[in-house]
């Protein structure tokens, strides 16, 4: 009753004192094309428009063609057309592409156009199956949250007043027909991730004061899954099958957008706690979970879905936003620099459905996955697994460079996740500054940033920056026109705030320093910096075409293979990070490949005889059998490789006791 009469209190304090909701977060958004990515990252988003981001309507015209419902045809009706816009979208306004605005904009004019006299947006009819398509569930709430995103993405870019008006007559219908028909009155996957809806309802809030739009925020609370109750809890990650892996990655962020309401420390708690029974239970070195679909122990041969991959980016970036904690930064990097580039291919043509922790193959064949696609799921391909990741896997990169900065309330610009690029932006006095970021981090241990000012008559301004520090790095260096200075870290902030002047340079230094984890099974997890390390294998590949009925699985698909030794051990008495060797390679345009990968890390190791793989997995116990002769091994960044050993057997004592320190997530 207490709560109930809470959330009535808050609703009518916002109509007497309207109270903006972001207004009270750490960080802001800055407009969608202010950030540009520079380095490997433009070369990145560069393959993706050049791949199937720029391309789906064309690879994928089954779907994303003319037909789809959301342009107004009669066929997919639900969710992959809009997963596939919410990454365009980004994409195009970054690279500042006039080719893919327009074909992103004509989805947007679509969504715009539908909108009925009721406020109802989107396919309005449900169609005879047909195969391969979405036709059915077409009032269903869930895919409308992904056209929410995108809405809003489209006013971030251009601040269209026709989003704004469409957005308020949706809430609306929406507070009218919630009570009739909740979130999961289709389908179950609205109240799993009603989060996604309640967020831009919040952002709306915030632009319009509009007081209905809070009501209608604890209405979608209340038919939301209790994530905050579930984390507070914990079963779900000590019962097997419990949930689908990427309702986990979607509902993650649920707790903290809700926060933005409740304010109550519960919710914040509740994510705290989520992370450490992750990480004890389900967890794998990528910051991600064994779930094929269903969740599932730790176990390195698991797979772990694409979409889990980019929604809990999602999910991390805008829990960084909102409470400003760095450790979700931490852990947002610990996703985005491993499991993201590893499970999609250099071009941006093809995709794994599932990767696994440790891989020594991926061939078409069973593995012990919850939920197998007639065995195609690790394979690199189009339609392979099952199409959501095809359509949903765009977003992942484009949104990383929408929150490589933040604006701050005191007039000043905050770097809170390091990649090459720039920002243009006003600070405090509505000044217009550029400040440029040149690294190539994660793989190197320095950032310089460079500021300047967009009119030759603004020499200089005051305002501050803010940077942030790697919970991994507990003694950054910092200099200012290559002067060091002493600069305090607060809640893992470095805060600069000075008379800046055209030109000044500021270089931050963050020391990387060898560590373990330990994982599933006693197994060892080789760490630097925000990079997961993982043996270095030959890549052969092989082109498997798909005939008949496995067309439905697209026109094939790549295996790959090698005859490189995988099956070594640490010995945790003699492995020390003296005894290991860091080789900086020349870095390239693209460095995620093997062949490419801009460092090495050689480290002592054992092979292990009796540890083969049965069929295509490569189990592996704790069990002390003997050991071959000490040898040395070359591991590359995570996301380097295709084939891959990065949970080790481990025998004998550790010799990194203090291991659960030097890493990100607690």
């Amino acid at each position: 009753m207490n709560e109930i009469m809470n959330k009535r209190l808050i609703i009518v304090l916002s109509v007497l004192f309207p109270i903006l909701v972001g207004a009270q977060n750490k960080y802001g958004e800055l407009p969608l094309g202010a950030i540009k990515a520079d380095g490997w990252l433009l070369e990145q988003l560069q393959r993706q428009a050049s791949g199937l981001t720029g391309h789906l309507d064309e690879v994928y015209p089954q779907v994303m063609g003319e037909s789809n419902a959301w342009l107004g045809g009669d066929g997919d009706a639900w969710e992959r057309g809009p997963y596939w816009i919410d990454g365009l979208l980004p994409l195009a306004w970054i690279l500042d592409d006039a080719a893919l605005k327009a074909k992103a904009a004509r989805w947007v004019e679509a969504i715009l156009a539908s909108q009925q006299p009721d406020g109802f947006i989107g396919p309005a009819e449900d169609h005879p199956f047909v195969y391969g398509l979405q036709r059915g569930k077409a009032h269903d709430w869930w895919p409308r949250m992904v056209a929410l995103k995108i809405l809003k993405q489209y006013y971030q870019a251009t601040g269209d007043r026709r989003v704004t008006d469409c957005l308020t007559k949706y809430f609306h219908y929406q507070l009218k027909t919630l009570p009739e028909k909740p979130l999961g009155y289709w389908s179950d996957w609205g109240v799993w991730r009603g989060a996604d809806n309640l967020e831009v309802v919040l952002w709306l809030y915030d632009i319009t004061s509009d007081p209905s739009l809070l009501e209608l925020a604890e209405l979608i609370h209340s038919q939301t899954t209790d994530w905050t109750g579930l984390f507070a809890d914990g079963s779900i990650f000590y019962n097997q099958n419990s949930i689908h892996c990427v309702n986990l990655a979607q509902g993650f962020k649920a707790p903290a957008v809700w926060w933005q309401i409740s304010k109550d420390a519960a919710d914040l708690a509740s994510l705290d706690a989520a992370v450490a029974a992750i990480r004890h239970t389900v967890g794998l070195p990528t910051g991600l979970w064994a779930g094929d679909e269903q969740l599932h122990w730790g176990d390195p041969v698991r797979g772990s879905e694409l979409c889990t991959a980019v929604e809990m980016m999602f999910s991390l970036e805008e829990i960084l936003r909102i409470t400003g904690n760095t450790r979700w930064a931490d852990y947002m990097e610990r996703v985005a620099f491993n499991a993201l580039p590893a499970q999609i291919d250099q071009d941006f043509t093809a995709k794994q459905y599932y990767q696994q922790a440790n891989q020594v193959s991926c061939t078409r064949g069973w593995r012990e996955f919850s939920t197998p696609h007639d065995g195609t799921d690790v394979l690199f391909g189009t339609l392979n697994g099952y199409p959501c990741c095809l359509s949903n896997m765009h977003q992942g990169w484009p949104k990383f460079t929408q929150n490589l900065w933040y604006s701050t309330p005191d007039g000043g610009l905050a770097a809170l996740v390091y990649a090459p690029s720039r920002v243009s932006a006003k600070v405090a006095g509505g000044v217009e500054v550029t400040v440029s970021e040149s690294t190539d981090y994660p793989f190197r241990e320095s950032v310089r940033f460079c500021i300047g000012f967009a009119k030759k008559c603004q020499r200089k301004a005051a305002f501050p920056l803010r940077f942030r520090v790697p919970g991994w790095c507990p003694d950054p260096l910092v200099t200012i026109n290559g002067e060091k200075i002493d600069a305090p870290v607060a809640d893992g902030i470095i805060v600069l705030d000075r008379t800046w002047k055209n030109g000044d340079a500021v270089e931050l230094t963050f020391p990387m320093k060898i560590a373990t984890e330990e994982w599933y099974d006693k197994a060892l997890t080789v760490v630097r910096g925000p990079l997961v390390y993982a043996l270095k294998m030959e890549e052969n590949r092989t082109w498997l075409p798909f005939d008949g009925p496995d067309r439905l699985y697209g026109p094939g698909a790549w295996e790959v293979t090698s005859s490189t030794p995988w099956n070594y051990c640490i010995m945790r008495d003699s492995f020390t990070p003296e005894a290991c060797t860091v080789v900086e390679n020349a870095p390239s345009a693209y460095p995620w490949t093997a062949s490419a990968a801009p460092v090495s890390i050689f480290i002592p190791a054992r092979t292990l005889p009796h540890w083969t793989d049965i069929g295509s997995v490569a189990y592996f116990t704790e069990d002390s059998l003997d050991a071959g002769p000490e040898t040395r091994i070359e591991l590359i960044p995570y996301g380097c490789t295709t084939l891959r050993i990065s949970c080790f057997p481990s025998r004998l004592l550790p010799w990194d006791l203090d291991y659960k320190a030097n890493y990100v997530l607690p």
